[in-house]
């Protein structure tokens, strides 16, 4: 399967706005800082998943981003193909040209794995992720470790300025 880092970090990101984006937009420092992606590299996807309508930006003071629809309507598949990756596990991205041209001893065996992966993933939507306690668990604890970051940087600010 040709899922790279690309793909999860979309997807990542993706439960990241749905989580954090229902009171007000998201900006992608935010998004970066709580899922150690690099900035640059969100900017990258964030561009592609706004060509392909899955986010819209918000513009000015308290801007950022929010999905451009609800979560219930956003497959995972539709956020892996939005920033250009493949649910496929053949060789030949499925063309069936994996040997001489013609399909390989296997090819219906990773087709078969290809449809049954995709139809997973069809059916596995961001409000369904949103809804999983260890899911919601993890997101916590995320908002939580950002928050000790930002007082232990603030706590330190002050004692350098007391002294």
């Amino acid at each position: 399967m040709r899922l790279t880092t690309k793909g999860r970090y979309a997807v990542t990101a993706m439960l990241d706005l749905a989580f954090h984006s229902q009171a007000k937009p998201v900006t992608l420092t935010e998004i970066a800082t709580r899922q150690t992606i690099s900035l640059s590299y969100l900017e990258q996807l964030f561009s592609r998943l706004r060509r392909a309508n899955m986010v819209v930006g918000v513009r000015g003071p308290g801007g950022g981003y929010k999905l451009s629809r609800g979560p219930e309507e956003i497959c995972i598949t539709q956020i892996i193909l939005a920033v250009d990756e493949q649910v496929d596990l053949t060789n030949c991205e499925s063309k069936a040209n994996c040997q001489n041209d013609q399909p390989c001893l296997t090819h219906d065996l990773w087709m078969g794995l290809s449809h049954t992966v995709r139809s997973y993933l069809d059916g596995i939507t961001l409000a369904q992720l949103l809804d999983q306690a260890d899911v919601q668990a993890v997101a916590q604890r995320q908002d939580a470790d950002v928050q000790q970051v930002i007082q232990f940087r603030d706590a330190e600010t002050i004692g350098m300025a007391l002294k």
